[in-house]
């Protein structure tokens, strides 16, 4: 699957959610709501990666894992969408800057 097509994907999804906060009464997210929702899925990741570490324990935590991991990628590409930040060409930039550095060329 091409990065876009994530892209297109999350924005599904999306949609999904807001026809159904509608039809539950509650309001359009915005961008600030999305964010808020990301930090406490990056916090149920870190109580899952202190699990996968032996601090903490559950059941399926493998499987938690990988649901919290996707739904941090899910918030992040929603998030750059309504930021109107092209992620896929920042993260490219990012990296390739990262080996100049490293090694003094792509």
């Amino acid at each position: 699957m091409e990065f876009k097509d994530l892209i297109k994907k999350a924005n599904k999804i999306k949609k999904k959610y807001a026809i159904q906060n509608k039809k539950l009464g509650r309001k359009k997210w915005r961008v600030a709501d999305y964010y808020q929702g990301f930090v406490g899925d990056v916090g149920d990741l870190g109580k899952l990666i202190m699990a996968k570490n032996n601090l903490r324990h559950y059941k399926n935590q493998n499987k938690k894992l990988a649901h919290e991991l996707s739904d941090c990628l899910w918030s992040i590409l929603i998030l750059a969408d309504g930021l109107k930040i092209d992620l896929e060409k920042e993260f490219l930039k990012a990296k390739l800057s990262t080996l100049v550095k490293e090694k003094g060329k792509p």
